[in-house]
C-alpha cells in the first residue's frame, strides 16, 4: 500500500484529545513507505498536547490494520503552535493572546496568570507575560525580575526614529509591567484614559518579538481594561480564576458576563486554593451550570505561596513540586481550548508595525 493510501486511513482517526479527525485537524503532514516500514509525520497544534503516547498508539494500530505488509511504523512528532494571530491588527507577532481575569481580588489571579505563562514556557512555547493589573502589579515579584526596561532605538528606511521598550527576561519568559517603572510602595492613581494609554504602550510599543502566547494578567473586577483589549486585539480567549466558596463565585459569574459582552471567548474557569479552608468543587459545579469548560483546580498548598513570595513561581514545575501535575493539567486544558476555538475560524491578516 502506498503512503497516500495509508495517510487517508490515518486521517480518519479521531484525535483522543480534540475529538476531531486528524484529517480535519490537518495533523498528518506526510506518510512515507519503504518496504515494510512506514514513517508518519504528525504536527501537533500546541506544545501543551500531553497525550502523545495515546495518539501514537492509535496511529500505529491504524497504519498496520490498513496495510498488512507494514511491520514497522515510526511516528515523528513536530509542533507548530496554531493561533488566530491575536495581535495582528496592531502589528503584534503573537499567535494567541490570553487574558486571565477574575470577578474580585484575592483569588490568586496573578498567581494563575504567572503559572500559566511559566507552564507554557516549560513545555517549550515562546511566551510573554504582560502585567495589566496596574493598581496591584505583583508579577515582577512573583517572576523574580527587577530593573528598568531598556528603550531600543531603530531607524526606518525613511530615516524615522522609532523607540521600542524591551521587556525584561525571567528565565526565558518575556515580562512587562508598570511595576518596573514605579517604586514598590508607590500607588498608581489613574483614570480610564491613562489605563488605556499605558496598556496601548505595553502592547504596541514593546518589543515582544514572535510569541506563541502572550498571557495578560488583568485587573480584578469588570473595568476599562477588558474593553480596551477587546477593541485592540482578537483575543484567543479569557481564563476566569475563582476560589470555591459561594461569595467568590458570584463575582466570577460577573466576570464571565463581562467577557461575553465584549466578545472575548471564555476558555474556562480555574478553581484556585481548592481544599479544606475554602471548600472544593464549587467552581466545577458553577462552570457546568454556565456551560463553560472547567480547566482544573490548584490545591491550597504552602509551596505556591512560598515560591511566589520568593520570586520563584516558575519552579512550581519542578519534578518534586506537589502542585506540578495540577498546574500542567490546567496549562494543557487552556491550550487545547484555544485550539478548539480556532477550528473553522479564519486567521486575521498580519499587519506590519514600525
Amino acid at each position: 500500500m502506498s503512503g497516500s493510501e495509508i495517510q487517508k486511513q490515518v486521517q480518519q482517526i479521531i484525535d483522543p484529545v480534540l475529538e476531531r479527525s486528524l484529517g480535519d485537524l490537518k495533523m498528518i503532514k506526510q506518510v512515507q513507505v519503504e518496504g515494510n516500514r512506514a514513517t508518519i509525520d504528525v504536527e501537533l497544534p500546541t506544545h501543551a498536547y500531553l497525550q502523545r503516547d495515546a495518539l501514537e498508539k492509535l496511529i500505529v494500530e491504524q497504519a498496520r490494520s490498513a496495510a498488512s505488509d507494514i511491520e514497522n511504523v515510526e511516528v515523528n512528532f513536530a509542533i507548530e503552535t496554531r493561533g488566530k494571530k491575536s495581535g495582528a491588527k496592531i502589528g503584534l507577532r503573537v499567535k494567541n493572546v490570553i487574558a486571565v481575569g477574575s470577578g474580585k481580588g484575592g483569588v490568586g489571579k496573578s498567581t494563575v496568570a504567572a503559572s500559566l505563562a511559566f507552564g507554557l514556557k516549560h513545555l517549550g512555547a515562546k511566551v510573554g507575560l504582560l502585567d495589566a493589573d496596574v493598581y496591584g502589579p505583583s508579577i515582577p515579584h512573583m517572576a523574580g525580575v527587577k530593573g528598568q526596561p531598556a528603550v531600543l532605538e531603530y531607524t526606518t528606511s525613511e530615516g524615522q526614529q522609532i523607540h521600542r521598550i524591551e521587556p525584561l527576561d525571567a528565565d526565558g519568559l518575556k515580562v512587562m509591567s508598570i511595576g518596573f517603572m514605579i517604586e514598590e510602595d508607590q500607588a498608581v492613581i489613574w483614570r480610564g484614559p491613562m489605563l488605556h494609554k499605558i496598556l496601548t504602550q505595553f502592547l504596541q510599543q514593546t518589543e515582544w518579538g514572535e510569541l506563541d502566547y502572550l498571557i495578560i494578567d488583568m485587573p480584578p473586577g469588570t473595568g476599562d481594561v477588558s474593553l480596551t483589549l477587546s477593541q485592540m486585539l482578537g483575543l484567543a480567549g479569557a481564563v476566569v480564576v475563582c476560589t470555591p466558596q459561594q461569595v467568590a463565585l458570584l463575582d466570577a459569574v460577573k466576570a464571565i458576563s463581562m467577557f461575553n459582552q465584549v466578545k472575548i471567548p471564555v476558555l474556562g474557569m480555574v478553581e484556585n486554593m481548592s481544599g479544606e479552608i475554602f471548600g472544593q468543587g464549587g467552581v466545577a459545579k458553577r462552570a457546568a451550570e454556565l456551560k463553560v469548560p472547567f480547566l482544573g483546580e490548584i490545591p491550597i498548598d504552602a509551596s505556591v505561596r512560598i515560591k511566589g513570595d520568593a520570586g520563584g513561581i516558575g519552579s512550581l514545575y519542578a519534578d518534586d513540586s506537589p502542585v506540578r501535575e495540577s498546574l500542567l493539567k490546567i496549562v494543557e486544558n487552556v491550550a487545547l481550548e484555544v485550539v478548539r476555538n480556532l477550528q473553522d475560524e479564519p486567521e486575521m491578516p498580519q499587519l506590519e508595525i514600525l
